[in-house]
């Protein structure tokens, strides 16, 4: 013990570097909304106990992985995550070693969310922290079949292909999910799995119609919406600081262009580590002159194919789509005016 310490400050470090960590595992933005933990439990509570997704996977090395051929014979253990989440960063380690651990026992598949992220990216972070499980970019569709909310949102499901564990943290809990899943008996009988999702439909491109979505009324103006997430300017600041700087400025420039009348302007926020109330918020501190909603099932992001944020998609008075601009793609105003006099 250090003498020049009190008690009471040695008493207190546990506290301090408890609550430090806490903080680490949520962006600057999640106020009372929750720890990345209780994001978790909310997402898949209704989730517990229900068939595993019959999705049929790519990894980065062009494997297939198809989960329902494991569902009856192996547990398999999915982990979502992102090159810029601190978070899974701290938690790689241990990720890395419960794949070593169960080897062949247990089908472990890191899934990167495939939001603000790219291959090469992914691959750099694989070399980086010498991961060698498969690992698979996802297009949004199975982070909507496993209601995604949080980075990292691990997923347990068991022998019998049932889901039994979804959380934030590697934990005990999460071992024990681990160690129950591993230690189940194979199942002889065929499982009532759900039925495989529909293939997702192909992205909207220029010239198609935006149909079935659930879009605000244009009153037969164009219309221009922006996609983010509240949390990109603050806390990629860091971890992603061309992001954070494009999120920004596209925010603002964004802002000036809809003080004028003839475009409708809406902001659609990733449900990825965002709430309703968060971006409600967010809306107020910037004092914005768009109308902000959560894509809450991320439906607008996969319609539109937009897995970088931040992206602008421009419709015409039709509802067609005019244009996509992704984070690094300069001339908004100059777009907006094109799309007015079309």
């Amino acid at each position: 013990m250090d003498s020049s310490q009190s008690p009471k400050a040695i008493m207190f470090k546990p506290l301090i570097a408890a609550l430090l960590l806490s903080l680490t595992t949520i962006p600057a933005h999640a106020g009372d909304a929750g720890s990345g933990a209780s994001r978790a439990k909310l997402a898949g509570k209704a989730l517990l106990g229900q068939p595993g997704p019959a999705a049929v996977l790519q990894s980065i090395d062009g494997q297939r992985i198809d989960l329902a051929s494991y569902y009856g014979k192996k547990p398999v253990y999915l982990k979502f995550w992102a090159t810029w989440c601190v978070p899974c960063r701290e938690q790689m380690p241990a990720f890395e070693k419960s794949f070593q651990q169960y080897g062949d026992k247990l089908a472990v598949v890191a899934v990167n969310a495939g939001y603000s992220d790219t291959e090469a990216e992914v691959k750099n972070y694989r070399t980086q922290y010498g991961l060698h499980m498969p690992i698979v970019i996802d297009d949004g569709s199975l982070a909507a079949s496993l209601n995604l909310r949080v980075t990292p949102q691990h997923i347990v499901i068991g022998r019998d292909g049932r889901i039994q564990h979804i959380g934030h943290l590697h934990d005990k809990e999460l071992e024990k999910a681990l160690q129950r899943a591993v230690g189940e008996r194979a199942v002889a009988s065929p499982l009532a799995l759900a039925p495989a999702a529909a293939a997702p439909r192909p992205a909207l491109k220029v010239g198609d119609l935006a149909q079935g979505l659930r879009l605000p009324a244009a009153q037969g103006k164009p219309r221009a919406l922006v996609f983010f997430s509240p949390w990109c300017e603050s806390y990629l600041r860091e971890s992603r600081p061309a992001t954070a700087q494009a999120c920004q400025r596209v925010r603002e420039e964004a802002e000036s262009l809809a003080a004028a009348p003839g475009v409708e302007w809406t902001a659609v926020a990733s449900p990825v580590w965002s709430s309703e109330k968060e971006v409600a918020e967010f809306a107020r501190s910037k004092k914005s002159r768009m109308a902000m909603r959560l894509d809450k099932d991320g439906a607008l992001f996969n319609a539109f194919g937009v897995r970088q944020i931040p992206s602008i998609v421009l419709l015409d008075r039709q509802g067609r789509v005019a244009r996509v601009m992704g984070p690094e793609e300069k001339g908004l105003a100059q777009a907006v005016q094109a799309l007015q006099v079309q």
